[in-house]
């Protein structure tokens, strides 16, 4: 009986100091997800307006006047950015951006069975998604970590740029983009956003069930100066590098958020076990008193005897 209570109060230990962990990780996740929701707060606005006149745009001029418009005929080869985090703890989070990433793989499997082959590879950013695409042999031509936290406009643009110039070398018909929509901080959206060509997507919906590309937006007539080339030469790049920029900061903010919950729920079963542990603990402590008292009146009545 002694060592049954000794393993009990070892246990007891081991959950409480466990408790107090995930405590403590809840309350890191907490600050690192206010300070992720104040930076996509800040420049979602701007991320919107730019797609959405973008979209404009690409509905009222020549699509061949610039390579990021320009869409192909045949669908050979699709390049996906993927995002996801570096460390796991966080819940579903990585699952659901994964899950979601080989969903869009499996439907070109599927149109390769009936229609001409279309090649995949990836650009990973986050080291778990990284990991799952070399478990399933997808090609990766570039994999970048340590930056989905406290994640700088400086870091994403190596990112940017090598998309830019993998479409407009002709390496890729078509680049997707990957990556978890933060609505609140309880419910965090996977998504798959076709970002190049440019103009051919209207879904981006960061935070809302909002659509891009008005009625109005789509009637608005532009003039540009000095050319239609020289402007969408300087704009059309940066709007890329800022909606990679966008997608890194939204998934960033769900991933504190889910590790937060994830790490919340750790806490509250870490004290229902707490709870049980104690009462086992006082049952078979009570059991071992019972058993002495029985043992000692035994002892006693035999010496009377």
């Amino acid at each position: 009986m002694a060592g049954q209570t000794k393993a009990i109060r070892r246990r007891i230990k081991s959950v409480t100091n466990t408790r107090k962990i995930t405590k403590a990780m809840e309350l890191v996740a907490a600050s690192k997800m206010r300070k992720a929701m104040q930076s996509v707060h800040g420049t979602r606005p701007y991320a919107k307006l730019a797609w959405n006149t973008v979209i404009s745009i690409g509905s009222k001029i020549d699509t061949h006047l610039h390579p990021l418009l320009r869409t192909h005929k045949k669908l050979n080869r699709v390049l996906l950015l993927v995002i996801s985090s570096d460390r796991g703890l966080a819940g579903g989070f990585n699952t659901n951006i994964i899950r979601k990433t080989f969903e869009q793989i499996r439907l070109y499997e599927q149109a390769n069975e009936s229609d001409e082959y279309v090649e995949i590879r990836t650009i990973c950013v986050g080291k778990r998604v990284a990991d799952a695409m070399r478990r399933a042999d997808i090609p990766i031509i570039a994999s970048f970590s340590d930056i989905t936290n406290n994640t700088k406009f400086e870091e994403v643009l190596p990112i940017g740029r090598m998309v830019i110039d993998e479409f407009t070398k002709g390496n890729y018909d078509k680049v997707l983009v990957a990556y978890t929509d933060f609505v609140s901080a309880l419910t965090q959206r996977a998504v798959m956003l076709e970002l190049l060509p440019l103009g051919t997507s209207k879904d981006l919906t960061h935070g809302d069930v909002e659509k891009s590309g008005s009625e109005e937006e789509m009637k608005l007539e532009y003039q540009f100066e000095p050319s239609a080339q020289n402007v969408l030469d300087r704009i059309l790049p940066r709007l890329i590098e800022t909606m990679i920029y966008q997608a890194v900061l939204e998934s960033a903010a769900s991933e504190h958020s889910a590790r937060m919950m994830a790490m919340r729920s750790a806490t509250d079963a870490a004290k229902d076990m707490l709870g049980d542990l104690t009462f086992t603990y006082n049952q078979a402590r009570q059991a071992g008193i019972t058993q002495e008292i029985a043992e000692i009146s035994s002892g006693a009545a035999a010496l009377e005897s």
